[in-house]
């Protein structure tokens, strides 16, 4: 049993949260604003407060005091004491017990309850009537950790940009509907440190496993009141957190162990991360941990009306990262993801947000500048979705060096290139080749361009090819949620079909889609499940769907048309594995010959002719010849794309100089093997909504061009 002392010794301000030495514990916590901040420390049921001490130190705005004593497991929270002024901008209120922003653990779960709020709802002044009730038996407690893990000779794997292929996935979801795992163990970490699922990836070809929010994260009180979860996780309680739900010892080594694993198989885990809001809500939400600390200062606060928090991320409220402190703890907790569960890159939810000073948008705000010159975080992969609903919110393209982007545009022109909408050749030729238009400036590579046709946020490709319109009426919001605008077509029935030629078009335009993201430059993402059908009913926006709606329905692989679709995606990997003119890390231009004749990059209309102005111009063209061309270490690769989006086959005239065609693949016909040799070919025929793939060897050379093994 601890014995524990009548106060709090000094301490230090350094480092922040609550940290063990082996004798006692050391408290530190942030607020600009607070008069007085008491520690509370709860008994090991965490029912009961058995200890209240008043931090005794106030340093550089940090509260601090050390515990003689005091051990990892101890479980705490602070009250924090001051005006409760929401007109100025501060909501203290110390009958409210606040988790500690640092803390590595929490036990216990919340209650929702009108004693969380910090006013008293349904007062007639609304949120300027202060609450008085206690929240603390409706709060999770924090707990001191001394985390340890045995990572023996573990490496991070640093798959170069040109290489990665990234998967997004939810933790949960993966493993849910899997019948060989216990189901004590499923939509957990240690469901994935299976050998089913490092031999899934690895053999599909997935060099990178992206993880949708893995932090801390809460369901907010208007679904739990619907019967509905925020099953996505945008919602992050605690940044230094891993999420409860997805652990089974108790312990964060789950997740340690997750990483180890993929590691030696060569995959890297990048962490989907929340720091443009927490889950907090608008001024009206609850007093859980930030807002009872300093609410002035952890987050933006409109100028002409402090008592409302600036809502730029649509979620209720802002983190203030022009704020030195709050600033420091979001680096604080990605140093702390990187250095304690090795975890390879971070894409940054609404991105825009961390980069927007109080003058707008700043590639060079205090957020990127720390990125790009942190020893250890600027080595990682930094991914940035580079749109927020707030002013000036778009900004692809506008992220520094150092950072690469989701790029919508990449979406949108591919499904709507294949769907057979006009006008959009020219943009497709933009997205095949890195979408220099975009980002080629500042000595960033095509790899900038995060390319993806599906993401969790919006419809499966199952889906685009399925609905014309969202079915999101599960959310119970009136269908009003989600994406209005899906570029999507069902190709004559909406959702489920038993029409043979109607399933037939669906499944040749996935082809074609996977071909064109797979076989372009730039980063490309998969959306898992996509490679076998997965489909969420036609709901774009299953945020607070934890059900089979959303879980990976596994068993399609049963299908052996789905089999097929896993295998065929399968084989575009390893056909950009296989020729480096495909992935090339530089954009073309068509001004370095590669060979004679055969310059880096050409574009062919049908008839084999370099495209014309006229030709690029006309809305109706549907058909593109891609010719790249590339030279590394000695050895060249040169490959040819013949892309027909009409409904009817098209015969290709190969362009000029001639030389021998070895056929790759087709998208309609992917039983159809690659040749083992090349021949001398001067037309192709492609099929209605295919994309084919030959590697050419010059005539004039004896050189195996596009033998890359």
């Amino acid at each position: 049993m601890t014995s524990w002392s009548d106060a709090l010794l000094p301490g230090r301000p350094y480092p922040l949260g609550a940290t063990w030495d082996g004798n006692g514990v050391n408290f530190a916590v942030f607020s600009g604003h607070a008069q007085r901040i008491e520690l509370c420390i709860f008994d090991s049921s965490s029912r009961k407060e058995s200890h209240r001490y008043k931090l005794p130190e106030y340093t550089d705005e940090i509260w601090h005091g050390y515990l003689p004593g005091a051990r990892p497991g101890t479980l705490y929270g602070f009250r924090a004491f001051g005006n409760y002024e929401p007109m100025q901008g501060h909501r203290f209120n110390p009958h409210k017990l606040l988790l500690d922003p640092y803390a590595r653990g929490m036990a216990g779960r919340l209650t929702w309850t009108d004693a969380l709020f910090g006013y008293r709802i349904n007062a007639a002044r609304a949120d300027l009537t202060q609450d008085r009730r206690d929240s603390a038996p409706y709060m999770p407690r924090s707990v001191v950790c001394h985390h340890a893990f045995d990572w023996g000779d573990d490496k991070r794997p640093h798959v170069p940009w040109e290489d990665t292929v990234i998967m997004e996935a939810h933790p949960r979801g993966l493993s849910m509907l899997r019948s060989d795992i216990p189901f004590s163990k499923r939509g957990t970490f240690a469901a994935l440190c299976e050998n089913w699922f490092v031999s899934y990836l690895k053999n599909l070809g997935i060099t990178t496993l992206e993880l949708m929010p893995v932090q801390a994260f809460l369901t907010d009180r208007y679904l739990q009141d619907k019967g509905l979860v925020n099953y996505w996780g945008y919602n992050t309680l605690s940044f230094f957190v891993p999420h409860t739900g997805y652990i089974t010892s108790g312990s964060p080594s789950d997740l340690c162990t997750l990483v180890r694993i993929l590691h030696a198989a060569g995959i890297e885990v990048i962490m989907d991360v929340v720091y443009n809001h927490t889950a907090e809500g608008n001024e009206l939400g609850p007093t859980l941990c930030y807002r009872g600390l300093d609410n002035a200062s952890y987050y933006r606060l409109a100028p002409d009306n402090l008592r409302c928090c600036i809502n730029d991320t649509g979620c209720g409220n802002t983190l203030n990262l022009s704020h030195p402190r709050v600033l420091q703890m979001v680096i604080d907790s990605l140093r702390y993801w990187a250095e304690v569960f090795h975890i390879d890159g971070f894409r940054f939810d609404l991105c825009t947000t961390l980069g927007r000073e109080e003058y707008g948008f700043d590639p060079r705000s205090g957020f990127f500048d720390i990125l790009r010159q942190d020893p250890l975080l600027s080595s990682l992969k930094l991914i940035a979705e580079p749109w927020d609903p707030g002013p000036g919110g778009y900004q692809i393209g506008n992220h520094p060096p150092g950072f690469v982007e989701w790029n919508d545009s990449y979406r949108d022109t591919s499904r709507r290139f294949w769907r057979g909408d006009e006008g959009q050749r020219g943009l497709l030729a933009a997205r095949l080749t890195g979408s220099g238009d975009i980002f080629e400036r500042k000595g960033r590579r095509p790899w900038s361009s995060v390319n993806f046709l599906t993401a969790h946020d919006g419809f499966t490709l199952m889906d685009v090819v399925s609905f014309n319109e969202r079915h999101n009426e599960a959310n119970e919001e009136n269908n009003q949620d989600g994406h209005g605008e899906n570029y999507s077509t069902n190709w004559g029935e909406e959702g489920k079909s038993e029409d043979p030629g109607i399933l037939h078009v669906r499944d040749t335009v996935r082809r074609a889609m996977f071909a064109t993201l797979l076989l372009s430059q730039g980063t490309p993402m998969l959306l898992a499940g996509d490679e076998f059908g997965q489909t969420q009913n036609g709901n774009n926006n299953a945020y607070c769907q934890d059900s089979i709606l959303s879980w990976l329905n596994w068993s399609l692989l049963d299908i052996p048309s789905e089999l097929e679709m896993a295998k065929f995606v399968k084989r575009l990997l390893m056909a950009r594995q296989n020729h480096f003119s495909i992935k090339y890390g530089r954009y073309l231009h068509g001004h370095t010959e590669i060979s004679p004749g055969i310059t880096d990059i050409g574009w062919f209309s049908a008839d084999g002719t370099p495209m014309s102005v006229e030709e690029w111009e006309r809305p109706e063209g549907r058909t593109l010849a891609l010719r790249r061309a590339a030279s590394r270490q000695g050895k060249k690769d040169i490959t040819l794309l013949l892309l027909n989006a009409n409904a009817d086959p098209q015969l290709f005239t190969l362009p000029q100089p001639f030389g021998e065609w070895r056929f790759i693949l087709e998208s309609a016909h992917p039983e159809k093997e690659e040749t083992l040799f090349f021949s001398s070919l001067s037309e192709l025929q492609v099929s209605g909504r295919s994309l084919a793939m030959l590697a050419y060897r010059p005539s004039s050379t004896t050189t195996e061009v596009g033998e890359v093994s």
